[in-house]
């Protein structure tokens, strides 16, 4: 059994005692089957919504030299304007442009831990240029941040876990971040071969809350088979991921998705969104949540009737006794994805990483030969007769 579409939730239902019990039905169904998910009537304003797209694209139309006085690299904490093409994912470039924003936080101390460091002052855009975008982007970053603690409170509901079970997961002062990206379309790129607008990937925390711009399609989530599932925009909506962080703590209950975006088609222009992650403590140790037995049983009923498949372009990143803190992972992904910081900033990370990365690819090339003389071996057999063809 695997999803051929993404099912449509709305939060108005869950505000309500009478219609409550089937949307956490329907929630805790989209959790164990698809891990990805619409939600409508959200509660966020929707001139808000206008005043971050307005804004965002506002950004982007800044002078290249002007963008550049908020780059990444500048500081240690990822967060700030990262140019087109600078970004890698799944060992590929992702051709968008963006800037990574977060609640507001300190510098952390000297004795802090190296992670800590993501917790940092944003880079805002000078506001000579943009007088509202910081205050459009503080009120947004608000606003989501309450709506994603609630829906973690329905998720719990949905689990009949008590809806404050995730809590302990979360600092009293709890960074969450987004991004304003722009993806522009392949006649704007070196090559019109290069479609990557942002490659397969899962999202790290427990949630995360996607705003697509109309009307540009691109986003694409991974069924249990290894199909592509699109997922257009939807007025009015938000799309709903969950992270890796949620599938660990819950025994893998809630899936967590892999996705991707493409790169809009040459001439239909770029196309914008706005995801907003939200965040767990960076000093969180790989813990778990005691599900009830009876979710346990779905989950298993559910893996019994694919049987046990999941094919899934994405390795599996918090794997609990690799990392002693959330944060360590984190830092050590955010460094993969982003060289030039990393160069900058973190020189030793950075060279374990591709350390790592050219033993995998020793590996896998490893296999692949093994693989290819297993199959002419095969092949020979084939050749034999109409039995080997049977036994194969």
């Amino acid at each position: 059994m695997s999803f051929d579409a993404i099912p449509v939730l709305d939060l108005s239902l869950s505000r309500h005692p009478d219609t409550k019990p089937a949307f956490l039905d329907s929630l805790r169904d989209a959790l164990l089957d698809v891990g990805f998910l619409y939600i409508t009537n959200t509660g966020i304003d929707d001139a808000l919504i206008q005043d971050v797209i307005e804004q965002g694209k506002a950004f982007f139309s800044l002078s290249e030299e002007q963008k550049l006085e908020v780059q990444m690299k500048n500081v240690p904490s990822f967060l700030g304007y990262n140019k087109l093409g600078n970004e890698i994912t799944a060992l590929k470039t992702d051709w968008r442009e963006q800037i990574d924003l977060s609640t507001t936080h300190p510098l952390p101390t000297p004795t802090s831990p190296l992670y800590h460091n993501l917790l940092s002052p944003n880079q805002w855009p000078n506001p000579k240029y943009l007088p509202k975008f910081q205050s459009v982007f503080q009120t947004y970053i608000s606003s989501m941040s309450k709506l994603s603690t609630q829906f973690t409170s329905l998720i719990a509901d949905s689990l009949d876990l008590p809806p404050l079970a995730f809590n302990r997961f979360f600092d009293k002062d709890q960074q969450h971040k987004l991004k304003v990206v722009k993806y522009p379309d392949t006649a704007s790129l070196p090559s019109s071969n290069q479609t990557q607008g942002v490659g397969p990937h899962k999202d790290s925390m427990l949630t995360s809350y996607l705003l697509q711009v109309p009307p540009h399609t691109g986003l694409q989530a991974q069924n249990l088979s290894g199909d592509w599932i699109d997922c257009p925009p939807i007025p009015s909506t938000l799309v709903v991921a969950i992270g890796q962080g949620l599938e660990a703590i819950t025994h893998g209950v809630c899936k967590s998705t892999t996705h991707r975006v493409l790169s809009p088609q040459a001439g239909l222009g770029p196309r914008f969104s706005v995801p907003f992650f939200q965040g767990v403590s960076y000093d969180a140790t790989f813990e778990s949540v005691d599900i009830p037995a009876q979710i346990l049983e779905m989950r298993d009923e559910r893996l019994k009737q694919r049987g046990g498949l999941r094919i899934d372009d994405v390795e599996f990143t918090f794997t609990k006794g690799r990392w002693g803190h959330l944060g360590e992972a984190t830092l050590v992904n955010r460094v993969k994805s982003h060289v030039d910081v990393g160069e900058r900033w973190y020189p030793e990370i950075l060279a374990q990483v591709r350390a790592e990365q050219a033993a995998a690819k020793v590996k896998a090339e490893g296999l692949a030969d093994a693989n290819a003389s297993q199959a002419g071996e095969q092949a020979v057999g084939v050749a034999e007769g109409p039995h080997a063809i049977r036994a194969h």
